[in-house]
Protein backbone atom coordinates (compact mmCIF):
# COMPACT_ATOMS: atom_id res chain seq x y z
CA UNK A 1 0.00 0.00 0.00
CA UNK A 2 1.35 3.70 -0.69
CA UNK A 3 2.49 5.73 1.96
CA UNK A 4 -0.58 8.30 0.97
CA UNK A 5 -3.36 5.36 1.18
CA UNK A 6 -1.99 3.89 4.57
CA UNK A 7 -2.23 7.72 6.29
CA UNK A 8 -5.70 7.78 4.55
CA UNK A 9 -6.61 4.36 6.05
CA UNK A 10 -5.52 5.21 9.19
CA UNK A 11 -7.51 8.52 9.57
CA UNK A 12 -10.91 6.68 8.55
CA UNK A 13 -10.29 4.28 11.05
CA UNK A 14 -9.26 6.75 13.45
CA UNK A 15 -12.69 8.18 12.96
CA UNK A 16 -14.81 5.47 12.84
CA UNK A 17 -13.37 4.26 15.90
CA UNK A 18 -14.43 6.87 17.81
CA UNK A 19 -17.71 8.08 16.11
CA UNK A 20 -18.78 3.99 16.63
CA UNK A 21 -17.96 4.86 20.32
CA UNK A 22 -20.31 7.55 20.41
CA UNK A 23 -23.28 5.39 18.83
CA UNK A 24 -22.89 3.65 21.73
CA UNK A 25 -22.57 5.69 23.91
CA UNK A 26 -25.45 7.75 22.58
CA UNK A 27 -24.73 10.99 23.87
CA UNK A 28 -20.94 11.74 24.21
CA UNK A 29 -20.01 14.77 21.94
CA UNK A 30 -18.04 14.46 18.44
CA UNK A 31 -16.43 17.72 18.88
CA UNK A 32 -14.50 17.37 21.73
CA UNK A 33 -14.18 15.97 25.10
CA UNK A 34 -15.45 19.25 27.06
CA UNK A 35 -17.06 20.63 23.85
CA UNK A 36 -21.24 21.63 23.90
CA UNK A 37 -21.51 23.14 27.58
CA UNK A 38 -25.92 23.63 27.20
CA UNK A 39 -27.71 25.54 29.78
CA UNK A 40 -30.59 23.62 29.25
CA UNK A 41 -31.25 19.46 30.96
CA UNK A 42 -27.97 17.46 29.93
CA UNK A 43 -27.21 13.89 29.72
CA UNK A 44 -25.47 12.04 31.36
CA UNK A 45 -22.29 12.74 30.07
CA UNK A 46 -23.35 16.39 30.24
CA UNK A 47 -24.28 16.80 26.88
CA UNK A 48 -27.66 17.98 25.57
CA UNK A 49 -27.96 17.46 21.91
CA UNK A 50 -31.32 19.38 22.09
CA UNK A 51 -29.56 22.30 23.09
CA UNK A 52 -26.30 22.10 21.16
CA UNK A 53 -28.60 21.94 17.64
CA UNK A 54 -30.71 24.71 18.71
CA UNK A 55 -27.93 26.62 19.45
CA UNK A 56 -26.49 25.88 15.91
CA UNK A 57 -29.85 27.03 14.30
CA UNK A 58 -32.71 24.28 14.64
CA UNK A 59 -35.87 25.34 15.71
CA UNK A 60 -37.51 23.44 18.95
CA UNK A 61 -40.12 21.84 16.50
CA UNK A 62 -37.18 20.58 14.18
CA UNK A 63 -35.46 19.03 16.93
CA UNK A 64 -38.71 17.47 18.73
CA UNK A 65 -39.63 16.10 15.21
CA UNK A 66 -37.51 12.80 15.15
CA UNK A 67 -36.97 9.99 16.91
CA UNK A 68 -35.49 9.78 20.51
CA UNK A 69 -31.94 9.18 19.98
CA UNK A 70 -31.15 10.10 16.26
CA UNK A 71 -29.80 13.77 17.06
CA UNK A 72 -26.64 13.36 18.97
CA UNK A 73 -25.55 17.49 18.85
CA UNK A 74 -22.90 16.49 16.33
CA UNK A 75 -23.30 19.26 14.30
CA UNK A 76 -21.39 22.26 13.16
CA UNK A 77 -24.58 24.13 11.51
CA UNK A 78 -28.46 23.76 9.98
CA UNK A 79 -27.86 22.57 6.95
CA UNK A 80 -31.67 22.33 6.09
CA UNK A 81 -31.34 26.30 6.27
CA UNK A 82 -30.24 26.42 2.64
CA UNK A 83 -30.64 23.70 1.34
CA UNK A 84 -34.44 24.97 0.32
CA UNK A 85 -35.73 21.13 -0.09
CA UNK A 86 -38.42 20.48 -2.21
CA UNK A 87 -41.46 17.73 -2.03
CA UNK A 88 -40.28 15.13 -3.92
CA UNK A 89 -36.73 15.52 -4.34
CA UNK A 90 -34.12 12.71 -3.56
CA UNK A 91 -31.45 13.93 -0.81
CA UNK A 92 -28.52 12.36 0.02
CA UNK A 93 -27.27 12.91 3.23
CA UNK A 94 -23.08 12.39 3.67
CA UNK A 95 -22.50 11.58 7.05
CA UNK A 96 -25.91 10.84 8.38
CA UNK A 97 -25.23 9.24 11.96
CA UNK A 98 -28.03 8.50 13.63
CA UNK A 99 -30.60 9.98 11.49
CA UNK A 100 -30.96 13.41 12.66
CA UNK A 101 -30.56 15.79 9.34
CA UNK A 102 -31.45 12.67 7.31
CA UNK A 103 -35.08 12.31 9.06
CA UNK A 104 -35.72 16.15 8.96
CA UNK A 105 -35.09 16.26 4.94
CA UNK A 106 -37.59 12.79 5.03
CA UNK A 107 -40.12 15.71 6.62
CA UNK A 108 -39.29 18.04 4.10
CA UNK A 109 -39.61 16.06 1.08
CA UNK A 110 -42.58 14.40 1.70
CA UNK A 111 -44.21 11.35 1.23
CA UNK A 112 -43.38 11.56 -3.16
CA UNK A 113 -39.22 12.07 -2.06
CA UNK A 114 -36.81 9.85 -0.48
CA UNK A 115 -33.68 10.60 1.53
CA UNK A 116 -30.45 8.20 1.64
CA UNK A 117 -28.02 8.14 4.52
CA UNK A 118 -24.63 7.27 4.43
CA UNK A 119 -21.90 7.00 6.63
CA UNK A 120 -18.87 4.70 7.14
CA UNK A 121 -19.43 3.58 10.86
CA UNK A 122 -21.38 0.48 11.44
CA UNK A 123 -22.85 1.25 14.59
CA UNK A 124 -23.84 4.42 13.39
CA UNK A 125 -25.97 2.82 10.69
CA UNK A 126 -27.33 0.38 12.78
CA UNK A 127 -28.82 2.90 15.11
CA UNK A 128 -30.10 5.09 12.43
CA UNK A 129 -31.94 1.87 10.78
CA UNK A 130 -33.23 1.73 14.69
CA UNK A 131 -34.49 4.98 14.73
CA UNK A 132 -35.87 5.17 11.45
CA UNK A 133 -37.92 1.86 12.27
CA UNK A 134 -39.30 3.71 15.89
CA UNK A 135 -40.41 6.58 13.08
CA UNK A 136 -41.83 4.83 10.79
CA UNK A 137 -40.21 6.81 7.65
CA UNK A 138 -40.92 4.65 4.68
CA UNK A 139 -38.84 7.23 2.70
CA UNK A 140 -35.50 6.67 4.68
CA UNK A 141 -32.64 4.12 3.80
CA UNK A 142 -29.24 4.02 5.87
CA UNK A 143 -26.30 2.87 3.49
CA UNK A 144 -22.78 1.95 4.97
CA UNK A 145 -20.30 3.49 2.76
CA UNK A 146 -17.72 5.99 2.80
CA UNK A 147 -18.52 9.66 1.17
CA UNK A 148 -15.00 9.20 -0.90
CA UNK A 149 -16.66 6.19 -2.59
CA UNK A 150 -20.74 6.36 -2.14
CA UNK A 151 -22.84 3.73 -2.92
CA UNK A 152 -25.18 5.71 -5.06
CA UNK A 153 -26.47 5.33 -8.89
CA UNK A 154 -24.39 8.39 -10.73
CA UNK A 155 -26.90 11.21 -11.43
CA UNK A 156 -29.71 10.57 -9.12
CA UNK A 157 -29.64 12.56 -6.59
CA UNK A 158 -31.37 15.96 -6.31
CA UNK A 159 -29.66 17.57 -3.11
CA UNK A 160 -26.48 16.36 -1.45
CA UNK A 161 -26.89 18.01 2.73
CA UNK A 162 -24.05 17.18 4.93
CA UNK A 163 -23.46 18.38 8.38
CA UNK A 164 -19.49 18.84 9.71
CA UNK A 165 -18.60 15.76 8.28
CA UNK A 166 -16.58 16.33 5.30
CA UNK A 167 -13.68 18.08 7.01
CA UNK A 168 -13.38 14.45 8.29
CA UNK A 169 -12.01 13.06 5.16
CA UNK A 170 -8.63 12.56 4.19
CA UNK A 171 -9.52 13.10 1.05
CA UNK A 172 -11.93 15.84 -0.08
CA UNK A 173 -11.56 16.03 -4.13
CA UNK A 174 -12.65 12.68 -4.04
CA UNK A 175 -15.52 13.49 -2.00
CA UNK A 176 -16.38 16.01 -4.11
CA UNK A 177 -16.28 14.28 -7.13
CA UNK A 178 -18.03 11.72 -5.78
CA UNK A 179 -20.74 14.35 -5.24
CA UNK A 180 -21.09 15.47 -8.74
CA UNK A 181 -21.31 11.83 -9.84
CA UNK A 182 -24.27 11.54 -8.42
CA UNK A 183 -25.77 14.90 -8.70
CA UNK A 184 -28.49 14.93 -11.26
CA UNK A 185 -27.63 17.75 -13.80
CA UNK A 186 -28.57 21.35 -11.96
CA UNK A 187 -28.51 19.43 -8.48
CA UNK A 188 -27.35 20.98 -5.91
CA UNK A 189 -24.94 20.61 -2.75
CA UNK A 190 -25.93 22.16 0.64
CA UNK A 191 -23.63 21.41 3.43
CA UNK A 192 -22.52 22.79 6.54
CA UNK A 193 -19.24 22.42 7.64
CA UNK A 194 -15.74 23.61 9.37
CA UNK A 195 -13.35 25.42 7.23
CA UNK A 196 -9.94 26.70 7.84
CA UNK A 197 -9.48 30.87 7.92
CA UNK A 198 -5.23 30.41 8.17
CA UNK A 199 -3.09 27.66 8.08
CA UNK A 200 -3.53 24.82 11.01
CA UNK A 201 0.24 24.80 12.65
CA UNK A 202 2.00 21.47 12.25
CA UNK A 203 1.46 20.72 15.72
CA UNK A 204 -1.86 21.09 15.95
CA UNK A 205 -2.26 19.08 12.66
CA UNK A 206 -0.62 16.16 14.56
CA UNK A 207 -3.66 15.78 17.15
CA UNK A 208 -5.92 13.28 16.43
CA UNK A 209 -8.29 14.39 19.37
CA UNK A 210 -8.52 17.92 17.33
CA UNK A 211 -8.28 16.24 13.77
CA UNK A 212 -11.65 13.74 15.14
CA UNK A 213 -13.06 16.69 16.87
CA UNK A 214 -13.96 18.54 13.38
CA UNK A 215 -10.99 20.83 13.62
CA UNK A 216 -7.22 19.78 11.89
CA UNK A 217 -8.60 18.35 9.22
CA UNK A 218 -10.13 21.50 7.57
CA UNK A 219 -9.62 23.25 4.32
CA UNK A 220 -8.54 26.76 3.73
CA UNK A 221 -12.11 28.21 2.02
CA UNK A 222 -10.11 29.26 -1.14
CA UNK A 223 -8.83 25.71 -1.41
CA UNK A 224 -12.25 24.39 -0.82
CA UNK A 225 -13.68 26.57 -3.74
CA UNK A 226 -10.69 25.23 -5.87
CA UNK A 227 -11.72 21.73 -5.38
CA UNK A 228 -15.47 22.24 -6.15
CA UNK A 229 -14.46 24.00 -9.21
CA UNK A 230 -12.15 21.15 -10.31
CA UNK A 231 -15.00 18.55 -9.49
CA UNK A 232 -16.94 20.63 -11.97
CA UNK A 233 -19.34 22.72 -9.87
CA UNK A 234 -20.65 26.29 -10.44
CA UNK A 235 -22.13 28.97 -8.25
CA UNK A 236 -19.93 27.79 -5.82
CA UNK A 237 -20.69 29.87 -2.56
CA UNK A 238 -19.09 29.42 0.91
CA UNK A 239 -20.12 31.69 4.09
CA UNK A 240 -18.77 31.78 7.43
CA UNK A 241 -20.75 32.28 10.27
CA UNK A 242 -19.28 34.65 12.15
CA UNK A 243 -20.96 33.24 15.55
CA UNK A 244 -19.33 29.80 15.50
CA UNK A 245 -16.31 31.27 17.25
CA UNK A 246 -18.01 31.03 20.50
CA UNK A 247 -18.87 27.45 19.99
CA UNK A 248 -15.86 26.39 18.82
CA UNK A 249 -14.04 28.33 21.08
CA UNK A 250 -16.02 25.29 23.73
CA UNK A 251 -15.14 22.45 22.19
CA UNK A 252 -11.46 22.60 22.79
CA UNK A 253 -10.69 25.23 25.39
CA UNK A 254 -7.58 26.93 26.01
CA UNK A 255 -6.28 25.39 22.36
CA UNK A 256 -7.38 28.58 20.24
CA UNK A 257 -9.03 26.44 17.70
CA UNK A 258 -11.28 29.28 16.75
CA UNK A 259 -8.28 31.65 15.73
CA UNK A 260 -7.98 28.56 12.73
CA UNK A 261 -11.19 27.45 12.30
CA UNK A 262 -15.01 28.21 11.87
CA UNK A 263 -18.53 27.05 10.43
CA UNK A 264 -19.71 27.54 7.32
CA UNK A 265 -22.34 27.02 4.96
CA UNK A 266 -21.19 25.35 1.85
CA UNK A 267 -23.21 25.43 -1.69
CA UNK A 268 -22.63 24.59 -5.45
CA UNK A 269 -24.55 23.79 -8.32
CA UNK A 270 -24.13 20.81 -11.22
CA UNK A 271 -24.34 22.60 -14.68
CA UNK A 272 -26.99 21.33 -16.62
CA UNK A 273 -24.64 19.88 -19.03
CA UNK A 274 -20.68 19.25 -18.25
Amino acid sequence: MKTQEFENDTVKQTVRERYGRIAEDGGSCGCGPTCCSPTGPATKDGHDPTAVSQGLGYSADETGAVPEGSNLGLGCGNPQAIAALKPGETVLDLGSGAGFDTFLAARAVGTTGRVIGVDMTPEMVSKARKNQASGGYENVEFRLGEIESLPVADASVDVIISNCVINLSPDKPRVFREAFRVLKPVGRIAVSDIVALAPIPEELRKDWELYTGCVTGASLVDDLKAMLKEAGFTNIRIVRKGESREIISGWFPGRKAEDYVASASIEAVKPATH
